[in-house]
């Protein structure tokens, strides 16, 4: 009894740890790529190379005292961060690396429903400051993460129909013989694309533009919350760039779990790094570009391939995925 209870306490800390560390030392990353993209060096003064950089600014978060607008809705204030990391955390719960926490069959499923629900910890942090800034900055975050989940779940739904199931174990197996990338390819650019407006990341940073927004709708937010909400919006960036990389990009067999965890882990690096490479080389859209290159590029196309899938496995096994 007492071993499956410390078991339920240390396989999550095992799992949500690495997580914590990999969203720190991607901040890292992401100062110094556009560092020197920007021909500068980025931070480079705390610790060796500024390897200590991100312990740094922890610490920095967590010793200042944090503020609360006088208006604001106290309980909601508070709440909406630490719902925002609790999902962003949770949703790795179902991802096979190379085992996950909890064996699900319809894993993609558990995740699209953890990614919806993001959207009321935003609405909450935004509307809870009492302020307009936050509150425009909300709306606009949850009006582009709820359109562009519509093309994830299509995407979703005609990846399933060729893999013959929601759980991601299924796709690793699919892939044994050859990526599913190179069959799917349409679908893949728009997936890539779609993460990148649903973690809310440039050029689909709408939500923070500095011009009209100041910083979106975590303006109001200091210290130990605003930390908890950067965490969540990184572990978000990596946990999509690690279902892409399982659903497209093929991390291997199970079978060697070294092997799979390297593979994995170099793939979902590649793709953090364009997500990065991204930020430094396009500018903002407009908000009405962001909307109209989903409703009337992206779902029509997604529609078709997803209604091209379905009926090619139909006529080839004529039976819907179990």
């Amino acid at each position: 009894m007492m071993s499956n209870i410390t078991s339920l306490i240390i396989n999550p800390l095992l799992y949500i740890i690495p997580i914590l560390i990999a969203v720190a030392f991607l901040t890292l990353l992401e100062r110094k790529l556009l560092g020197y993209m920007q021909l500068r060096k980025g931070p480079n003064l705390v610790g060796p190379q500024g390897l200590l950089q991100p312990i740094a600014d922890g610490i920095k978060l967590v010793i200042k005292e944090p503020t609360k607008p006088t208006l604001s809705s106290p309980t909601l204030f508070m709440l909406s961060p630490m719902m925002a990391l609790t999902l962003a955390l949770a949703t790795w719960a179902p991802m096979p690396m190379p085992f996950p926490l909890t064996n699900m069959n319809l894993g993609l499923l558990f995740i699209m429903a953890m990614s919806g629900m993001f959207t009321y910890a935003i609405l909450w942090a935004g509307w809870s400051s009492n302020s307009k800034y936050p509150l425009m900055g909300a709306m606009r975050a949850v009006a582009q993460i709820i359109s562009y989940e519509v093309t994830l779940g299509l995407i979703i739904m005609s990846m399933a129909t060729i893999t013959g199931g929601y759980s991601l174990q299924t796709f690793t197996t699919t892939q044994e013989p050859s990526w599913l990338l190179l069959p799917s390819w349409p679908l893949a650019m728009m997936w890539f694309t779609s993460t990148l407006a649903e973690t809310n990341r440039s050029p689909f940073d709408l939500t923070e533009g500095e011009s009209e927004l100041v910083s979106g709708f975590n303006v109001e937010f200091s210290a130990g919350p605003f930390a908890l909400l950067f965490l969540a919006e990184y572990t978000n960036i990596l946990m999509m760039n690690t279902l892409s990389a399982m659903m497209f990009f093929n991390p291997g067999t199970m079978k060697t779990p070294t092997l799979f965890t390297i593979n994995l882990m170099t793939k979902t690096t590649i793709l953090t790094i364009m997500f990065l490479w991204i930020r430094a080389s396009y500018p903002r859209f407009r908000y009405d570009q962001l909307m109209h290159l989903l409703w009337k590029q992206y779902l029509p196309l997604t529609l078709a391939m997803c209604m091209l899938n379905i009926s090619t496995t139909f006529s080839f096994h004529g039976s819907p995925p179990q």
